[in-house]
């Protein structure tokens, strides 16, 4: 079995767990594959590096992200891209998607004896107009549209199959997956759902009335949201917390369920619950 690591070496410690990781690995008979880019911080490990990304992506077996949430919802868009199962390993603060922290690599051995299972995660298909241009990404987590930091607060007008679902009034609305909502939306007042599911996540954002609450919608529910400006303004499109663009208020975004899923690799023996309790349970983010 071939492992990709992909390591955010910005965070604290992460180069000293990396070079952890990549022992553990290679004393188990796993061979590790890396970028070029890490070549020279690596250079006495015994590990084949790639130039070209999508090539190391597609020989690899499973991809090992180390970092925190951010770096591995990233990594997934590109495991989901190309099929492959991903392990996440936390040196973030919260690591709500993580499988292991740094003092759990024992369990790496069940990689060997294949004593683990994945989970399947849906995700977003977003489409949107950039620059006079169409394009598309996926999302793991959500899409959120928002004001920018000095505009007004907007009007939005979410619709599905050419009729008008509801219309918000508010610095903003998300569109999160079951993973995402216990993320920027739970912060926002959306509910938790439970990741087996598959279903839309709609939460509106400091919405102008109250009546406004989250809602749910069956996955196959295609969106488009309608920013209306009222006077000269600016909203954004934010995408996972990673990619930003300034809305095209004349084009609606379009937002659905995504044929592609990524594949979360379980190896120890706990629920989703037991991660909720475990991470948001205490009410605080230890650092």
């Amino acid at each position: 079995m071939k492992i990709a690591v992909l390591p955010n070496l910005s965070r604290e410690k992460a180069q000293y767990h990396t070079e952890r990781l990549i022992d553990c690995l290679k004393n188990l008979g796993l061979p590790v594959l890396m970028q070029s880019c890490f070549c020279e911080t690596f250079q006495n490990q015994k590990i084949k590096f790639y130039d070209d990304f999508d090539e190391m992506i597609y020989t690899c077996d499973m991809i090992v992200a180390l970092g925190g949430d951010g770096t591995i919802i990233h990594c997934a868009r590109h495991a989901a891209a190309f099929g492959k199962p991903i392990l996440g390993v936390n040196v973030g603060r919260l690591g709500f998607l993580a499988e292991l922290e740094t003092d759990e690599f024992g369990e790496l051995k069940k990689l060997t004896s294949e004593d683990y299972h994945t989970e399947k995660r849906m995700m977003l298909e977003i489409r949107y107009t950039e620059n006079g241009r169409e394009k598309r990404c996926s999302a793991l987590n959500d899409a959120v549209v928002s004001r920018g930091s000095m505009a007004p607060m907007l009007d939005y007008r979410v619709e599905s199959n050419g009729q008008t679902v509801c219309e918000y009034r508010g610095d903003g609305l998300i569109v999160a997956t079951p993973t995402g909502s216990t993320a920027y939306s739970l912060s926002a007042g959306g509910p938790i759902i439970d990741p087996s599911l598959s279903c839309l996540l709609l939460t509106p954002l400091c919405s102008h009335s109250l009546l406004t609450r989250p809602a749910v919608f069956g996955p196959d529910t295609h969106f488009g949201i309608q920013t209306c400006f009222r006077t000269p303004s600016e909203a954004f499109l934010t995408i996972d917390g990673e990619i930003f663009v300034r809305i095209d208020s004349s084009r609606p975004i379009e937002i659905c369920r995504s044929e592609k899923e990524v594949q979360i690799v379980r190896l120890k023996d706990h629920n989703f619950y037991d991660i909720v309790h475990e991470k948001l349970g205490n009410g605080r983010n230890e650092p």
